[in-house]
């Protein structure tokens, strides 16, 4: 009876490939995702885009100081030194991914001299002598990408370098908004001592004509009593101010990497602050230009891919790998060539059972997918709803300075007509003193609605994404398909 021919290597890896996608690809199960990327028309943003942010735009506001601050707090803050190294993490991961996809080789020797025992396995003349056993040996390896792992991987790699890339400007626009803030409630507890160190003297002075009216007696001991109260509440608002101060000035310091005693002479002033003019819609491209919005999608991406890395452990793992060099016993063999050696070693890995792992990973996967689109979504309505509000404090906060620049105008006017009253001898100094002291509030308050004008623009600034538009146009889609 004759012999069917042998079937050769090739043939049978090639059978066994085949054999093995139809097992796995049953196999594989599929996955409906159950979270779905929000989308900009179901967040009520108009298709017009947004204004242009300059990415150094605490510049309009016309303070070197402001300027100078931020500059040290981009280059020293210890926070920014850390998301740049989380980023140079995730660059080292990605370097790694991109190496697996790539043929490996070796070149290696072994140089070692042993004594063989005489009542050993080897007999004469190896028994009982010692010898050289050498190896000089070079080695290829492969794994063919034939089911996308490597490359999913390596995209997923890079997506985790980007994310780390927007985590760090967003980062910096944090920082920059924490500076902003902290330099303009600095500004403004300045100008509130002013106004209180000058509350306590106007408090002084009435205490003075009260004391001078209760010895002509005009007044009694009730008014001085109260007199004293005012000024002493006074002089410890005066004094907490002052605390609140040192206070502001530490943060800044530290927030910009210098000791805490650093900014003790730093006096910024809030009536030289400027502002431009604000936007009132928000784009569709609003997300795009947030990098903790880019960075989460980015993550969604990495995530989609790791879930491709984990359906392709359903299917055959080949791994190609070959060597050859020479092994002799003896130095003045080891070129011969009958010392040559080599092998080619073909290998195929398919699980079959495994116990239900394969599927819990990929599970897993899924469920790291949802997660990363939830919190996507999160990100994305935290950057809508922040831009709105800054907006919508902002357009309140101007109508509520309009009508305090009349009411401080008219204060103002009851004390200058109060003052020409005294001057004519038609009033007395406690009226003046006591219109004053209506001025004063009217200024804190003014001070107050300044300083807010000025912070929600900063909130506004960081809502719009700082001006930062690094990765926004290679950023993936928010419309992230099931796998």
């Amino acid at each position: 009876m004759k012999q069917p021919p042998p079937i050769s290597s090739g043939l049978a890896m090639t059978l066994v490939l085949g054999v093995s996608s139809v097992l796995a690809g049953c196999a594989a199960p599929t996955h409906t995702a159950s979270t779905t990327p929000l989308q900009a028309h179901a967040l009520g943003l108009s298709d017009t885009p947004s204004p242009a942010v300059n990415n150094a735009w605490w510049r309009h506001w016309n303070d070197p100081q402001l300027d100078h601050l931020i500059a040290q707090t981009l280059q020293g803050s210890p926070s920014m030194a850390e998301a740049q190294a989380r980023v140079q993490r995730m660059q080292a991961l990605s370097g790694l991914a991109d190496a697996a996809s790539l043929p490996q080789a070796t070149l290696g020797g072994e140089f070692s001299r042993q004594r063989y025992s005489a009542n050993g396995l080897f007999p004469p003349p190896i028994a009982g002598r010692t010898w050289s056993n050498d190896t000089l040996q070079a080695g290829v390896g492969w794994n063919p990408d034939l089911w996308g792992q490597h490359r999913a991987e390596l995209a997923s790699a890079i997506g985790q370098v980007r994310a780390a890339q927007a985590d760090a400007a967003a980062a910096a626009n944090a920082l920059v908004h924490q500076v902003v803030r902290g330099h303009v409630a600095l500004a403004r507890l300045l100008a509130q001592r002013d106004v209180a160190e000058r509350v306590v003297q106007q408090r002084q002075q009435m205490q003075q004509l009260v004391q001078q009216r209760r010895e002509a007696g005009l007044d009694t001991r009730i008014e001085q009593a109260q007199s004293d109260s005012t000024l002493a509440d006074a002089a410890a608002q005066a004094e907490g101010l002052k605390e609140q101060i040192t206070l502001t000035r530490h943060q800044l310091a530290v927030l910009s990497g210098q000791a805490p005693q650093a900014l003790d002479a730093w006096s910024p002033r809030l009536d030289a602050l400027r502002l431009e003019a604000m936007p009132a819609t928000l784009g569709a491209d609003l997300l795009g230009r947030r990098p903790d919005v880019v960075a989460a999608r980015w993550r969604v991406e990495a995530a989609q891919q790791d879930i491709h890395v984990a359906r392709t452990q359903f299917y055959p793992n080949v791994n190609l790998s070959a060597f050859a060099g020479f092994n002799a016993l003896g130095m003045n063999h080891l070129l011969d060539s009958g010392s040559r050696q080599y092998s080619v070693v073909p290998a195929v890995r398919l699980p079959l059972f495994d116990g239900g792992r394969l599927r819990a990973q990929l599970s897993g996967r899924e469920a790291e997918r949802d997660s990363a689109v939830a919190n996507y979504n999160n990100a994305v309505l935290n950057a809508v709803k922040e831009a709105a509000d800054a907006i919508g404090s902002s357009l309140s906060v101007d109508r509520q300075w309009a009508a305090q620049s009349k009411a401080l105008a008219s204060a103002e006017s009851a004390h200058a007509l109060a003052q020409q009253r005294f001057q004519a001898g038609l009033g007395n100094r406690l009226a003046v003193l006591s219109a004053e002291s209506a001025v004063l509030t009217q200024r804190r308050m003014a001070i107050d609605l300044q300083a807010r004008q000025f912070d929600n623009r900063a909130q506004l600034m960081r809502a719009l994404g700082g001006g930062w538009a690094g990765d926004a146009a290679a950023a993936p889609s928010t419309t992230v398909s099931a796998p």
